[in-house]
């Protein structure tokens, strides 16, 4: 969970470093003024459009420090990213194996296709994934797993 005073501080840091006002923060982010002056009085928390928005538009901002304090502000050029055997082996804990005494219905999946018919429906792959992708090939930058415990892992590939 995150500490809203301790959030409101690191906002606060952030503010003195760009040298902005709450109201221009707010406009620049994308946010409303009232939104902004709740956040920082503490009537209101962050919510995780608000977060994404400071973490778009000030890419300095590292989401680890600015909801929990662990990490550096500004970022560094030198990321560290996180292991990918630490984010394998959390997904693995979350996926419940399928257990062998379970009974299953022996259907055979792939007996009924006609594979001349779908032979002669089928579309180029390419034109569609154009319509799906209409941008040209991005790299992922970073996967973000949230947790329903308020928990969160960050994958960097």
């Amino acid at each position: 969970m995150v500490n809203i005073d301790d959030f409101v501080k690191r906002l606060e840091i952030i503010l003195d470093y760009y040298t902005l006002n709450a109201s221009s923060f707010a406009d620049k982010i994308g946010v409303r003024r009232s939104s902004m002056s709740h956040l920082l009085s503490g009537r209101n928390k962050p919510s995780l459009d608000f977060v994404m928005k400071i973490l778009e538009v000030f890419p300095d901002v590292d989401l680890y420090w600015l909801l929990n304090g662990k990490g550096v502000f500004p970022k560094s050029n030198e990321e560290t990213p996180i292991p990918k055997s630490t984010v394998i082996s959390e997904i693995e804990k979350t996926v419940a194996p399928i257990s062998s005494n379970d009974n299953f219905d022996a259907i055979d999946l792939f007996s009924q296709i006609n594979y001349e018919k779908e032979k002669a429906t089928t579309k180029n792959p390419s034109s569609t994934k154009n319509q799906i992708f209409a941008s040209e090939e991005d790299e992922i930058e970073k996967i973000i797993f949230f947790h329903k415990n308020g928990t969160f892992k960050i994958y960097i590939p």
